[in-house]
């Protein structure tokens, strides 16, 4: 089996990509992304067809010297055969790799397989699990691989979906989707993925700062300490600093966002979250006031932790206006912490 560290859900989002492109080369060699296009549902077919292309062509370019995935989980069949045969035109020289799943439409799964066949890069099959264990999609994973060529290499994605305080059986209910799906088929990876960032509230952050259990990485400390022997094949995976349901947005509509915005952190067990003004005369004082607030936490890492912490430090410690950034901006910030900090604590 071959296994990346470390699996990001990011969105295929200019501030994902440059939040990727801005980790170390050692990072980044631990890091294997599955990049969600945004759906696209309602829009004429050509402008699907178009999005698409443009969101796998930004992708591919980011990914020419690293493996990474490609889906769209909440797109309409319109869409997801778009994503597949648009796929079929970068395999010649791509890593990228196409992504399907038992409940997705048939013409999908077909334009995947083939995609697979043809390509010889193989395929990743996503089961989805946002509560209890379905065996019935046991059985539909069995019958999608029946269709699969022997000398086709498949991945499985378990995504368990948004992992908040209330899931407290999730590690027990992940134990039993892997008993079922593990013993399918020699997997090329297997990964474990949650989401553990909240929903970014106004109410969430009434108090100016939140404190939030990390339920993803707490999941994964109690599903790896199982005495199951395929828990040491699995890699760990989450939805970075957003929430699973911000992926199921749609391109940016340019009409803006709330007056505020939020700095993000993570520590070993908690994400921190410092709400900051987006726009108003004392913007730039306040962000600033929240990266020190970050700074002085005693988990903060130091400026040369990576380029998220360096960002922060000189955030905290500028003049003026400039350098305090916006949401795309702190949004990536947090990404680039978040996801140097979670490689280094899965290194040996």
């Amino acid at each position: 089996m071959s296994q990346p560290l470390y699996v990001p859900v990011l969105p295929a989002k200019p501030h994902a990509r440059e939040a990727y492109r801005q980790l170390s080369p050692a990072v980044q060699e631990a890091v294997v992304p599955l990049w969600n296009l945004p759906p696209r549902a309602g829009a004429h077919p050509d402008a699907v067809a178009t999005g698409v292309r443009q969101d796998v062509s930004d992708v591919s370019r980011l990914q020419r010297h690293h493996p990474a995935w490609v889906d769209s989980p909440h797109a309409d069949e319109t869409q997801l055969t778009v994503l597949a045969r648009t796929l079929s035109g970068y395999a010649a020289w791509s890593s990228l790799r196409p992504v399907t799943g038992p409940e997705r439409p048939e013409g999908h799964q077909v334009a995947t397989l083939e995609h697979a066949r043809s390509s010889g890069g193989g395929f990743a099959i996503r089961v989805m699990m946002p509560g209890e264990w379905d065996p019935a999609v046991g059985q539909g994973v069995r019958a999608l691989l029946a269709r699969v060529d022997a000398a086709v290499e498949v991945d499985l994605l378990l995504d368990l979906g948004a992992v908040r305080a209330d899931r407290t059986d999730v590690a027990k209910e992940s134990l039993r989707a892997l008993e079922s799906l593990m013993l399918q088929t020699p997997w090329r990876t297997a990964a474990v993925l949650g989401g553990g960032f909240p929903e970014v509230s106004a109410r969430l952050l009434e108090h100016g700062t939140a404190v939030v259990p990390r339920g993803d990485w707490l999941a994964w400390r109690e599903l790896t300490g199982s005495t199951r022997e395929f828990v040491h094949e699995l890699a760990y995976g989450d939805y970075g600093v957003d929430s699973p349901r911000a992926l199921m947005r749609g391109p940016s509509s340019g009409n803006g966002g709330p007056p505020w915005g939020a700095l993000r952190y993570t520590t070993d067990e908690s994400f921190v979250l410092v709400k900051v003004p987006s726009r108003g005369a004392d913007r730039a004082a306040s962000i600033r006031a929240a990266a020190r607030e970050i700074l002085s936490l005693p988990d903060f890492r130091g400026a040369v932790a990576g380029a998220g912490e360096t960002w922060l430090r000189d955030c905290a410690r500028g003049h003026g206006t400039q350098g305090t950034g916006t949401a795309a901006i702190w949004l990536r910030t947090g990404n680039v912490q978040h996801m140097t900090y979670v490689v280094r604590s899965l290194r040996p």
